[in-house]
């Protein structure tokens, strides 16, 4: 992976830094001054306007609803830290159905009737394919929370961006080694039919063969399935481990329906969360999970080690150390993922103040001024883990995490580091046209 040019993402405007050194630490004096004067040295009392694509119906609904309560906080922090160069932050809300088609028509929105400054947030992978082609055509930067590999790859645009969370591809890589060593190595695999499913069909059928593995049968079921049982024939009987990774409404229903199969014969099981996301480990009829293992882009449940970061973003998005609603622990999170919002964020910041960022007519040096990150340290910013952002390939990197089920909660187990998880550039936006 080729780094380029390091620009901290705490970025800088004098004038405005020295008065707000607090910001790392989640407020303080900024956050004690009179709302007038945190705005009054800007040029304009305008507001950056944020148009945030959210999937508030469809089948991300469990994810957009944690995904909006997450840049609801953030965008909460940011002004009273100030704002972006001295400017409110507005969040102007979509729902896109989770549906590529309306997903381009909500970016037309943001640009062509809402006077967006940038458009946010989006995380099912066909929506992110079906809405950036029109984000480069009409020149908005399009910062999308997805994990699928579809950014780095190559196949969108200069003006579609991932600063806030991994992909597929690293996440996978930095697995396989776990899954090889420690579970077995034939594997199937069960895995949504659509792009982020056929990222993990892909990267992790070539990551556990890289370790002397093989997968034995690759079981794709369709996004919007409600029942599960007749697939599971399919898998072999020398299978050694189980590899899911599910989404959508009937995630309870698949991980139940899983473990009726198996009973107590099952082979081992290696899930990525989203299986599970928003879904309650001690529900019943998971029992059967105690034991088995799940990738975490980031731990549900506060570990023992648990970083102040961690802490202070559970806090300022109101979320448990069970990872649950503090205001209704039977309201679980999409902690594994939501952390992308509130990172992305501070990128957007970031990228903003470094580019003196004033209004339109600078997206595409807000482009360039993201290009030019690199480390991104573990901070309230980030409190997920430092990171290292490619600006080649609009990805970023970063800790992965593995937990094991243990008396119903997750318990952190491995945790790889960031060089786990890079592989080698397969585009260079930077070479083409803003």
């Amino acid at each position: 992976m080729t780094k380029s040019k390091t620009v901290p993402v705490t970025g800088a405007q004098p004038t405005r830094r020295d008065a707000l050194k607090t910001l790392a630490l989640g407020g303080g004096a900024a956050a004690a001054m009179p709302l007038w004067a945190r705005y009054a040295g800007a040029q304009t009392s305008e507001p950056i306007k944020v148009g945030f694509q959210v999937h508030r119906t469809g089948i991300g609904a469990a994810y957009g609803r944690w995904y909006d309560r997450t840049t609801s906080a953030a965008a909460a922090l940011i002004n009273e830290q100030g704002g972006i160069n001295g400017r409110p932050l507005e969040i102007v809300a979509e729902d896109d159905g989770t549906d590529p088609k309306r997903g381009a028509e909500v970016v037309e929105k943001f640009a062509t009737q809402h006077n967006c400054d940038i458009g946010f947030g989006t995380l099912f992978s066909h929506v992110v394919i079906g809405s950036a082609p029109r984000a480069g055509e009409l020149k908005l930067p399009y910062f999308v929370v997805s994990e699928g590999h579809h950014v780095a790859s190559g196949m969108l645009n200069r003006y579609t961006l991932q600063p806030g969370i991994t992909d597929v591809k690293s996440q996978v890589q930095a697995m396989a080694p776990f899954v090889a060593e420690n579970l077995g190595k034939k594997v199937t695999m069960i895995f949504p039919d659509f792009a982020f499913g056929h990222d993990h069909r892909d990267y992790f059928t070539a990551a556990i063969e890289a370790q002397g593995g093989e997968v034995l049968e690759h079981i794709a079921i369709p996004p919007t399935e409600t029942s599960f049982t007749k697939y599971f024939p399919k898998i072999p009987r020398d299978t050694e481990v189980i590899y899911h990774v599910m989404v959508g409404p009937a995630v309870l229903t698949f991980v139940k329906e899983l473990g009726e199969f198996f009973g107590p014969q099952r082979p081992e099981m290696f899930g990525f969360i989203d299986s599970l996301e928003a879904v309650d480990i001690g529900s019943p009829g998971l029992e059967f999970l105690d034991g088995t293992y799940f990738w975490e882009g980031n731990p549900r449940y506060a570990q023992e080690d648990q970083s102040e970061y961690d802490a202070f973003f559970r806090e300022r998005v109101g979320v448990d150390a069970n990872g649950a609603s503090v205001s209704d622990p039977k309201d679980v999170s999409t902690y594994a993922h939501m952390f992308g919002c509130w990172e992305t964020l501070h990128v957007v910041k970031a990228g903003m103040e470094s580019a003196g960022y004033r209004g339109p007519q600078d997206r595409a040096a807000l482009v360039e001024a993201v290009e030019a990150m690199t480390d991104m340290p573990h901070s309230n910013a980030h409190p997920q883990g430092g990171k290292i952002f490619n600006g080649k390939t609009h990805q970023v990197f970063g800790h992965q995490y593995i937990t094991k089920v243990v008396d119903g909660k997750l318990l952190l187990v491995h945790t790889t580091s960031i060089e786990d998880t890079f592989y080698p550039d397969e585009v260079d936006y930077t070479s083409q046209a803003l």
